[in-house]
């Protein structure tokens, strides 16, 4: 494992790593204390565990599920999508774009059918979006801070011990090593503001699909699939490797803008209780 000797933990790496940790918590718990304080007669803290659990059944179970028939597993099928990007793009972005929202209509409409207020709607995409944080980027931040600790005190051959990465294990380990000990001030920036939009985009969709159930219009759920469907359109493509970081970055943030702008016109349009 010799490629790990020249691993060197950058100065910035562990600061930012840990500034990260702490503002992908603060997050989730800013929107929901402020979003309860000043709508507390109008929220019930079901919709936030509900939108949280409807994210992890939907994307972490369900969606995950297909993925690993259809991308991760060793057959004609993941081979075919693997093997073209435009097909890669388009099944990931259709099966994101369904899979959660589904979900979200499933839960809302069939599910939760007390305290149907606009403002719990909210609630509901601030547990959506807020718990993808703490399930997904969280972990891997916190491995990476683990990692760049690691690497900063002790020897490699401790460090790679206590990681318990063996000669097998190497080759996968290496690029989050990599990218752990390259971690800097730029990246956590990028990723706090990913993660921004991310939960403001949640909360969007969750108000689009809210509105149609209210309305028993049935084009405002297609909408929100195909809403998800543009925003999921980039990183596919980065996955990929067919776009950089900044792309993606730059059309989350359009996406963001458009999904908010539509969302805030559907919250004011609509009564306050169903």
């Amino acid at each position: 494992m010799t490629e790990f000797e020249n691993i060197a933990i950058g100065k910035s790496s562990i600061p930012a790593l840990g500034i990260t940790v702490i503002v992908m918590i603060v997050i989730p718990v800013a929107f929901f204390i402020y979003w309860r304080i000043n709508h507390r007669d109008k929220t019930n803290i079901s919709y936030l565990v509900a939108g949280a659990v409807g994210f992890i059944v939907s994307a972490r179970v369900l969606e995950l599920g297909v993925h690993y028939f259809c991308i991760l597993a060793d057959n004609p099928v993941s081979a075919f999508i693997n093997g073209h990007t435009a097909v890669y793009v388009i099944y990931g972005t259709v099966m994101a774009g369904v899979f959660e929202e589904g979900g979200r209509y499933i839960i809302l409409k069939f599910i939760m059918k007390k305290n149907r207020t606009r403002e719990n709607a909210v609630l509901y995409g601030i547990g959506h979006g807020g718990i993808e944080i703490l399930t997904v980027l969280l972990p891997a931040m916190m491995l990476y801070f683990a990692v760049a600790v690691l690497f900063s005190t002790l020897d490699v051959k401790g460090a790679l011990s206590a990681l318990n990465i063996t000669e097998e294990t190497a080759a996968a380990a290496f690029p989050s090593i990599q990218a752990a000990a390259a971690f800097d001030y730029p990246d956590m920036a990028m990723n706090v503001i990913e993660r921004l939009f991310a939960i403001l985009v949640h909360i969007g969709f969750t108000i689009v699909v809210f509105y149609g159930i209210k309305y028993a219009k049935g084009g405002y759920l297609i909408l929100a699939i195909l809403l998800h469907m543009a925003v999921d359109t980039f990183p596919a493509l980065y996955q990929k490797g067919e776009v950089p970081l900044w792309a993606v970055e730059v059309w989350a943030a359009i996406w963001t803008v458009i999904t908010l702008f539509i969302a805030i016109r559907l919250y004011k349009n609509m009564g306050e209780d169903l």
